[in-house]
C-alpha cells in the first residue's frame, strides 16, 4: 500500500503544530512561510479542503496553483493519453483573447457560431457526407461525449420504430454491439443510458480487432446498431466499416431488420483521410449514420474538442433537440448546452 493511502499528511501536520516534542511548526503557515507568507502577505493558514476565513490575493493564488501544477508531468514527454501537447501561438492567442465569451449565446456571438458552422461543414465534406443531405453536427469536449450523443441518437431512433410497430422497448430492452477492444467512454454510453452491451470477442486473425463475421451473430431486432472503431486505442487498427456494412446488408435483407453503424474514428477520423484517401469508411457507406472525431488527438488542436456529425438532420430524433428563447434570438440545444 502507498504511503499516502494510510497516512494523513495535513492530519500529521495538524497534530504537530502544538506538539511538545514535534512542534516544528508554526501556527502559521509556516509550509508557505517563505515563498508565501512573507513574499506575498499571506498572514493566515491556507487550508486545503475549504473555504479560508479571509481572502488571499491573487498573487499569493496564483504562486500557490502555480507551484503546485509544477509537479504535474511535463505535456511534451506525453506519449501515452492521445491529445495534442503544442498548437501554434496564434491559436494560443485566440483561446485568450476569447476565452470569457459564452459561445452557447448564438444572438451575443454570431460570429464563433458561424465559425463553428463552417467547421462542421468542412468536416462533413471531409467525411463525404451527401450533397443531396443537410449533414447535421456540433463540437464537443471530445470523442467521449460525441459518443454519448451518437448512441443516444441511436437508441431513441430504435424507440421510435419499435414504437411504431407495436413493440416493447422495456423488454428484453436495446442492445448496442462493439468489440472487446472498445474504448471505454463506448461502455460508459451503454452503462449511462440502459443499453445492453454487446461485447465481440476480438482475435490474432483479425488483427485484435471486432470480426464483422463474429459481430453479426451478435445482432437482433433490439440492436439499436453498432460501434465500428476507425483506430483501436490499444493498436491503431481500422476495423472494417465495409465490410460490417456487408454483413448488415445481408442480415437486413434477409430478417428485414435495419441495423445502422456509428464509426467511432476519435483515432483515425482525422488520419485516414489523408493517409488512406481511397479507403471507404465514412459517410459513402451508407449505413453509417454518424462518426465522431476528436479534435485534440490528430485534428491540430488542444484539448479538449471533439466532433460528431450526422449524415442527415433525420438521423438526429427531434425530440432531443430543444429551443432556447432566453439568450435573445431561438437557439437549438441537444445534450448539456451543445448547440446546433
Amino acid at each position: 500500500m502507498a504511503l499516502s493511502q494510510h497516512v494523513d499528511a495535513d492530519k500529521l501536520i495538524e497534530e504537530c503544530k502544538d506538539h511538545p516534542v514535534k512542534r516544528h511548526l508554526s501556527h502559521k503557515a509556516a509550509l508557505y512561510d517563505i515563498p508565501y507568507t512573507s513574499r506575498y502577505e499571506v498572514e493566515d493558514d491556507i487550508p486545503r479542503y475549504s473555504i479560508p476565513s479571509k481572502g488571499v490575493n491573487a498573487r499569493a493564488t496564483y504562486q500557490l496553483l502555480h507551484d503546485e501544477l509544477m509537479l504535474d508531468g511535463n505535456p511534451n514527454m506525453n506519449l501515452a493519453s492521445f491529445v495534442h501537447t503544442w498548437v501554434p501561438d496564434e491559436c494560443n492567442r485566440l483561446i485568450q483573447e476569447n476565452i470569457n465569451k459564452n459561445l452557447v449565446d448564438q444572438d451575443e456571438y454570431p460570429a464563433a457560431q458561424q465559425i463553428h458552422e463552417r467547421c462542421i461543414s468542412m468536416i462533413s465534406h471531409l467525411w463525404h457526407a451527401p450533397k443531396e443531405a443537410t449533414a447535421m453536427g456540433t463540437a464537443t469536449t471530445g470523442s467521449s461525449e460525441a459518443i454519448m450523443l451518437g448512441g443516444l441518437a441511436l437508441k431513441r431512433r430504435w424507440q421510435e420504430k419499435m414504437k411504431a410497430a407495436g413493440k416493447d422497448i422495456h423488454n428484453p430492452g436495446p442492445n448496442i454491439i462493439m468489440g472487446a477492444e472498445a474504448q471505454v467512454a463506448l461502455e460508459k454510453f451503454a452503462r449511462y443510458f440502459e443499453v445492453e452491451a454487446r461485447l465481440v470477442p476480438i482475435k490474432p486473425e483479425s488483427s485484435y480487432v471486432m470480426d464483422p463475421k463474429d459481430a453479426i451473430k451478435y445482432v437482433d431486432e433490439n440492436t439499436i446498431g453498432v460501434f465500428v472503431i476507425l483506430g483501436s486505442t490499444y493498436t491503431g487498427a481500422f476495423e472494417s466499416v465495409q465490410d460490417m456494412a456487408q454483413e448488415l446488408d445481408r442480415y437486413e435483407a434477409e430478417t428485414g431488420i435495419s441495423v445502422p453503424i456509428h464509426v467511432d474514428a476519435a483515432s483515425g477520423g482525422f488520419v485516414a483521410p489523408f493517409v488512406y484517401p481511397h479507403y471507404r469508411w465514412d459517410f459513402q457507406i451508407p449505413r453509417v449514420h454518424s462518426i465522431n472525431a476528436s479534435g485534440h488527438k490528430y485534428g491540430m488542436s488542444s484539448v479538449g474538442v471533439g466532433w460528431i456529425i450526422w449524415r442527415s438532420i433525420e438521423y438526429l430524433p427531434k425530440d432531443l433537440i430543444f429551443e432556447l428563447h432566453y439568450l435573445g434570438a431561438v437557439s437549438q440545444v441537444f445534450f448539456s448546452f451543445i448547440h446546433f
